[in-house]
């Protein structure tokens, strides 16, 4: 076979392993305090130790806690980016268990106030990524501002992180309400948070979908209930996921069978027509 046969196969294996589909699941809730990023963090951890090659959004642009969370220490963050002195690939800090954490920043303002502009200028950033990835997990932040709305609806999945109190179940309907009104998004899959017993769990997701059912079109689904657990208090106090300080506690349990469900969550077969993460792998067509 002649050289040149050869190198382009291998130009064209690369370009085929390059456009490999990421699955990116954004992990909001509407309130603050429910647990995000815990939730986010360890069912990266959950992902890594599946051996899928894990990415973590930490979407807060403003008040970064990941990194916090982990104890990791960063250089360079999302402000480089949109200056454009730092890639993506740049700014990436490598966390437990081999996952890399995109780093937001800290205490600035400008951050949380970017236009929806800057806010597609950053998901088109994750298409340029040359960092191997199969799962991108997006940390959003609390509340429902446009940058909470354009990441969750750039993601194929939505997770919605919810507590049984009356403030967490009101603000988890409103982010739900606006995301299916005004964006199309019409699927949610429920994490109930914090609960006391698998039966509290599966009574706070009869709350949501009561309400849900009589006011919108929406599905929800319960993929997890996860269950108060004061281990989670002592990892955090150590700056360590719960999952790796504590990997028997319940609450690690809960988190590992969900990462056990969410890879077989499907990928979808093709664009779905409005700006998402790792946009070209979604419009190239796929290899066998």
């Amino acid at each position: 076979m002649r050289d040149d046969v050869i190198a382009d196969d291998q130009a064209s294996g690369l370009r085929q392993m390059k456009k490999q589909m990421v699955k990116v699941i954004s992990v909001t809730g509407g309130k603050g305090g429910v647990g995000k990023t815990n939730v986010t963090l360890n069912l990266a951890m959950a992902l890594a130790q599946l051996g899928k090659k894990v990415l973590v959004l930490d979407a807060d642009l403003g008040l970064a806690n990941c990194d916090v969370m982990l104890g990791l220490r960063v250089e360079k963050n999302l402000s480089h980016l949109l200056a454009g002195t730092a890639s993506l690939d740049d700014i990436l800090v490598e966390g437990p268990f081999g996952i890399k954490i995109v780093p937001a920043t800290s205490g600035s303002q400008n951050m949380t106030e970017l236009s929806q502009v800057e806010h597609a200028s950053l998901i088109r950033a994750f298409s340029e990524l040359q960092t191997p990835v199969d799962v991108l997990l997006v940390d959003t932040a609390a509340g429902i501002s446009d940058m909470v709305l354009s990441f969750s609806r750039a993601s194929q999945d939505v997770l919605v992180v919810v507590c049984d109190e009356p403030s967490s179940i009101t603000d988890a309907y409103a982010l739900m309400k606006i995301l299916s009104r005004d964006h199309g998004v019409d699927k949610f899959k429920i994490v109930a948070n914090m609960v006391r017993s698998l039966k509290e769990g599966h009574e706070l997701f009869a709350k949501l979908t009561r309400v849900t059912d009589r006011f919108l079109d929406v599905s929800l689904e319960l993929v997890a209930t996860v269950p108060h657990d004061e281990n989670v208090r002592k990892a955090a106090r150590k700056q360590k996921a719960f999952i790796e300080a504590f990997p028997k506690t319940p609450a690690s349990m809960a988190i590992k069978t969900l990462a056990l469900k969410a890879v077989k969550w499907p990928l979808p077969s093709s664009a779905s027509g409005h700006l998402e993460f790792f946009l070209e792998q979604l419009v190239q067509p796929q290899s066998d």
